[in-house]
Formats: structure tokens, C-alpha cells, sequence
């Protein structure tokens, strides 16, 4: 979901393949590890906390991704009926979504809002994105964030959210509410990285560089400053403020402070890549690149195989460190060595060519 190869930003390709597979990674390792041994934490087994802790920027940067990949395609696009391929590509990564929630039901219901519902989300308005000015992006961002301490606090939503919450389609509000404030990645508040991530999109393609590392830095210090408030003002209240800014392990539901901290370095990550880029561009068989490409495809898949197909095998939550990471290496292996070889037929029948040929159309 980029322009055309042309002027494709192999570096991007890079990082999208990064971001997912620090997802995967979290995932995998998450569901085949038994767990600390007696006496011991999750703290003596550094390699596989490090794992864990990828998700953190990996969630963000590949939102971001999506948006700033759209912005692009957006800007170079040609031709009319720009509008409808958005809307369908965005049901479709939403119709993915779904796919991943019905083939996976010991962690979703059908209801259960993930990362490609709010991808989805985010592409199928970007006709509304592609009309508006920067600033007006980047407010949208920001009200967003605002909004989703405001939210969570008006539905009651707990501060901490456990599986069966964020998949529990008998709350009042229904799917709808999990969508907007109440599943792992709702509308509020991670749309903000998306729309965040289309602005920083339409910046590299004028070479505005210096402006992501700007707004990178606006944002993380809204993060900063903020959880020092609660410090600053003590405990848990008020409650709006302890919502707005605390931080903590698991950040379901997130607030302000943990997306912005995170987001805020993801565009300059972005600004580096591009920067990267414009002197010594990844080749287009590079090992991160292909795995970019496919992406997406690998998300899909890695859900139902690790977290449904483990257990009649025997491998949920039964392996030591040493099997554990070996399959994390495998399966990243397996995928780079496919990948490369499907780059010689254009990735033909995956998850992105399918939404190509089928939604852009025209």
C-alpha cells in the first residue's frame, strides 16, 4: 500500500517488516513459553523479555506505517475513483480483521477490535484525510488522544483490561464499544497514530523531514510531562489525569502518555529511514524489505498457526527458553526465505496482492 515501485521507499518496506515481526515475536513467544522457572522471573530470561518488549514501539510504528503509506499512495496516485479504492481497501484489511478473529476464537470474538479493524478503519476515511490540510491532520491526531481518557472514564472502562474483557461483546455497546474505546486496539485512542502517521507521510514526500523530528518531539514531551504530573499531583486522582498520563506493564486501555511516548520516536525513526534512504536505499531483495512486503500476510497467518494450532500439539505454554526462541528464529527464518522467493512472481495471491487486485479496481 505505497506508490508505485518507482518511487518506493524500500526503507519503509524495511521498517513495516520490522514492526510486525517485533508483533509476532511478542506473540509467539508469549504462547509457547511456560514461564519463569521456581525462583526465578521474567527478568533472568533477558532475550525473551527484550522479545516481549518489542511490541511496544512495533504496534505504533506499523500503524504509522499504514497511515504514512496511504498519504502516499494518495499524492501519487493518478487516474479517478480514488476515493472508492481507499474505502475498499480499508473493508478489506477490515474483512482481514475478521478473518483473524473467527480463525483465532481462543483470543478474539467476532467482535474484537485488532490491528487491522483499525487499519481498516483508518484507509477507508482517508478520503476525508486527503482533503484536509496538515494542520488539521495533526489536530485530528491530537483531539483523538484528548478524547480517549474522556471516553474510557464515560463508559467506565477498567484501568486495566484483561483478554476476556477486550473480546466481550455483551457489554453494553456491544462490538461498538469495543471498537471505539474497549478492545486491544480501539479507535481511541490509536486512530491518532494513523492520522499522525498520514500527515508524516505527506512530509516525506515534500521532504519535510525536520518537521516529523519536531512533532516527534512535541509529542513524546507531552508523554514526559505529562506522567510527571501525576507525580507531581500524587495517587490516582484525579481520574481523569491518572487515565490521561499513567503508565504501567500492559497498556490495555493505553493512555495519552504510553502513545505518545511511543509515537514520538517512531517518526523519527521514520525521518532516519527516509533520510536512510535518499543516500543508500535497501535493495529490493533485502532480507527486511521482503519481509515488509509480505507483511501483512505473515500477520494474518501467524495468529491461528502459534496461538489455535499449539495447543493440539502440545506447545501452548509448554516450552522452555531454548525451544521457545528457536521457533521465534524458524518461523522468521521460514518467512524470509519465502518471501525472497515470492518476490520473483510480485508476492501473487498473499494478503497484499489480493487487496491490490481486487480493490484498486477502478
Amino acid at each position: 500500500m505505497g506508490s508505485p515501485a518507482s518511487r518506493r521507499l524500500t526503507t519503509l518496506d524495511a521498517l513495516r517488516g520490522c514492526s510486525v515481526f517485533a508483533m509476532i515475536h511478542q506473540h509467539v513467544g508469549i504462547w509457547l513459553w511456560q514461564g519463569p522457572d521456581p525462583g526465578k522471573t521474567n527478568l533472568d530470561y533477558p532475550v525473551l523479555v527484550s522479545l516481549n518488549a518489542g511490541v511496544a514501539i512495533g504496534a505504533p510504528l506499523f500503524f504509522a506505517l499504514s497511515g504514512a503509506g496511504t498519504a502516499l499512495l494518495c499524492v501519487h496516485a493518478r487516474g479517478a475513483g480514488l476515493d472508492a479504492v481507499l474505502v475498499r481497501r480499508g473493508a478489506m484489511l477490515w474483512a482481514f480483521g475478521l478473518l483473524v478473529n473467527l480463525l483465532t476464537p481462543s483470543w478474539f470474538s467476532w467482535g474484537s477490535f485488532f490491528a487491522l479493524h483499525m487499519m481498516g478503519v483508518g484507509i477507508a476515511l482517508a478520503p476525508l484525510w486527503r482533503r484536509l490540510s496538515d494542520r488539521s491532520l495533526l489536530a485530528i491526531g491530537g483531539t483523538i488522544l484528548f478524547l480517549t481518557p474522556i471516553a474510557q472514564a464515560l463508559v467506565d472502562t477498567p484501568t486495566d483490561l484483561t483478554n476476556p474483557d477486550m473480546r466481550d461483546v455483551s457489554v453494553p455497546g456491544g462490538a461498538l464499544r469495543l471498537a471505539i474505546v474497549g478492545s486491544q486496539y480501539s479507535l481511541l485512542p490509536w486512530l491518532s497514530t494513523f492520522v499522525i502517521g498520514f500527515w508524516a507521510g505527506r512530509a516525506i514526500d515534500r521532504g519535510a523531514l525536520r518537521s516529523l523530528v519536531v512533532v516527534g518531539t512535541v509529542l513524546f514531551l507531552v508523554g514526559a510531562l505529562g506522567h510527571a504530573s501525576i507525580w507531581i499531583v500524587g495517587a490516582e486522582e484525579p481520574d481523569l489525569l491518572w487515565r490521561a498520563f499513567r503508565l504501567k506493564l500492559g497498556w490495555f486501555p493505553p493512555s495519552i502518555a504510553i502513545v505518545t511516548l511511543l509515537l514520538g520516536p517512531t517518526l523519527w525513526i521514520l525521518a532516519a529511514a527516509v533520510r536512510r534512504h535518499a543516500t543508500k536505499p535497501l535493495a529490493p531483495d533485502h532480507v527486511l524489505v521482503v519481509l515488509g512486503r509480505v507483511s501483512l500476510t505473515d500477520f494474518i497467518i501467524h495468529a491461528p498457526l502459534f496461538r489455535e494450532l499449539s495447543r493440539p500439539i502440545g506447545i501452548w505454554s509448554a516450552l522452555t527458553p531454548g525451544p521457545t526462541l528457536a521457533t521465534i528464529a524458524g518461523f522468521t527464518l521460514l518467512c524470509v526465505v519465502l518471501a525472497r522467493w515470492w518476490g520473483r512472481y510480485d508476492y501473487r495471491y498473499g494478503a497484499e496482492w489480493l487487496m491490490r487486485t481486487i480493490a484498486d479496481r477502478r
